[in-house]
C-alpha cells in the first residue's frame, strides 16, 4: 500500500517509517511512503504557503496554490483510487472501521494542515474526506496522519508477525480489549487469573470475551449500545456485572 503525506514538516512525518510496525512493513516492501512539501510548489522567493484570512481574525490560513500543487504531485505518483483525506478538527471521527476501510485501498493521500486551517476552496475541489482524531486541538495534522498510517498498516496482510494479533486488537469486534498478563504469575500479591493458567482454551476464550464486554460497558458504554449484544454476550456481561457487585 502506498501512503503520501502533504506536510510542511516532512522530516517529522518521515520518522513513522523508521520504527516499529510501519518501519518493518516498509523494509519488507509491503508499504511505501512519500511526503510532499507545499513549499516546493510556491513561486516567490520566500516560499510563502500562508496568508491573512479574508474578513480579518487571528492567525494565518494555508494558501490554495501550494496545496493544490502538492496534491497534484501526490496524485500523479499514487495508485488510482487513492483518496485525499484532510486531517481536520471538523472531520468525521477516525475509528477502527475507518482504518479497516482504508486498509482495503491501494493508497491514501493524507493532507496535514497547519495554522488556522486551509483555504476552503482547496477542500471543496481537492479533498475527498475530512477526518478528526477527536475533540481536541493539535498544532497540525502531522501527528494525526502518522496515527492513521500506523492504524492502517497493522491491518495489511503480512505486516504483523502473528496474523491473529490485529484481529484481537481493541475495537476489531467493536469492543475494548480484554486484560493481558505475562510472567511472573504473582506480582506483589496480584496473581494471574486461574483460568489463564488452566490450559482450557474454550474457557480462556469465554473469560476474555466476558472481560472485554465488561471493560467496554464500564469505560465506553456507547460502544456496547452501538454494537447490539447477542444473547450469549448479554449473559456474559450480566455475569461480569454480578461478579463486580460481589
Amino acid at each position: 500500500m502506498h501512503f503520501d503525506v502533504i506536510s510542511l514538516f516532512p522530516e517529522m512525518v518521515a520518522t513513522i517509517a523508521e520504527f516499529g510496525v510501519v518501519g518493518r512493513a516498509q523494509r519488507r516492501g509491503l508499504v511505501t511512503l512519500d511526503i510532499e512539501n507545499p513549499r516546493d510548489h510556491t513561486s516567490d522567493v520566500h516560499r510563502t504557503v500562508d496568508d491573512r484570512p479574508y474578513g480579518g481574525g487571528p492567525g494565518m490560513v494555508m494558501k490554495y496554490e501550494p496545496l493544490a500543487g502538492a496534491v497534484n504531485a501526490a496524485r500523479q505518483r499514487s495508485p488510482e483510487g487513492s483518496p485525499v483525506v484532510y486531517l481536520s478538527p471538523q472531520g468525521n471521527r477516525f475509528d477502527q472501521v475507518s482504518a479497516k476501510r482504508f486498509a482495503e485501498l491501494p493508497g491514501l493521500i493524507l493532507l496535514a494542515g497547519r495554522y488556522e486551517g486551509i483555504d476552503e476552496r482547496l477542500i471543496e475541489s481537492q479533498v475527498d474526506e475530512e477526518l478528526s482524531l477527536g475533540d481536541f486541538v493539535l498544532s497540525g495534522g502531522e501527528v494525526p496522519a502518522m496515527a492513521v498510517i500506523d492504524a492502517v498498516v497493522r491491518l495489511l496482510p503480512g505486516v504483523l508477525g502473528d496474523e491473529e494479533s490485529a484481529a484481537q486488537d481493541s475495537f476489531m469486534e467493536g469492543l475494548l480489549d480484554h486484560p493481558h498478563y505475562t510472567r511472573p504469575e504473582d506480582v506483589e500479591g496480584r496473581k494471574v487469573p486461574d483460568v489463564l493458567l488452566s490450559g482450557d482454551h474454550a474457557e480462556i476464550a469465554r473469560w476474555r470475551m466476558k472481560e472485554a464486554l465488561g471493560r467496554t460497558f464500564t469505560r465506553r458504554p456507547e460502544l456496547v449500545e452501538k454494537l447490539g449484544l447477542s444473547d450469549e454476550q448479554q449473559a456474559l456481561l450480566d455475569e461480569f456485572l454480578k461478579e463486580q457487585r460481589q
